[in-house]
């Protein structure tokens, strides 16, 4: 049985660290999309965590905040862990600037509905005080969201462009 191409492997034991798990990048973690995408998850989690506090049940509006904040939230959490342990960097036939500028772009769309919609339906004669700062709260934290989302659309669109380069610039440089 030593003689099977699987017995070397089984002597040496399980592999290193390293091949395990992949790297953070830490220099995600500082670039502005990082800490905008960071902070779109704290914010979203504030949204969605402030509107399931309260009685949104009993309006219909609040239904939809907690989709969108929810939904975005989920997958702003996707795209952070995905971009932190490098993975996009296993697919490479997806185009990955383009899938997140227009992620950023749909989710800054759809928070402007949502912080229009919170913000409307607050009513400062509730008669219930909690859920009316509750509410007040994340029609608050929904518009901060929704800036940072158009903010990460903006770098995601410079990423996307190559930052500000063109092909002819390219062109020039390169034959230079």
């Amino acid at each position: 049985m030593a003689g099977l191409p699987g017995s070397a492997r089984h002597l040496r034991g399980p592999p290193g660290p390293s091949a395990a798990l992949p790297a953070p990048d830490t220099a995600f973690l500082r670039s502005p999309l990082g800490g905008l995408m960071g902070a779109e998850a704290v914010l979203g989690l504030l949204v969605w965590a402030l509107i399931a506090d309260t009685t949104y049940y009993l309006h219909a509006a609040y239904s939809w905040v907690l989709f969108v904040s929810i939904f975005f939230w989920i997958v702003t959490v996707l795209f952070f862990v995905t971009y932190l342990l490098q993975l996009q960097l296993k697919f490479h036939v997806i185009p990955w600037p383009l899938v997140l500028m227009i992620f950023n772009a749909l989710a800054t769309v759809l928070y402007v509905s949502a912080f229009v919609t919170c913000a409307a339906a607050v009513q400062p004669t509730s008669w219930r005080q909690w859920d009316y700062n509750r509410r007040a709260a994340a029609a608050f934290f929904a518009c901060l969201a929704m800036v940072a989302y158009g903010a990460s659309t903006f770098f995601s669109f410079r990423a996307w462009r190559g930052l500000g380069s063109n092909a002819a610039t390219s062109q020039v440089t390169n034959h230079a």
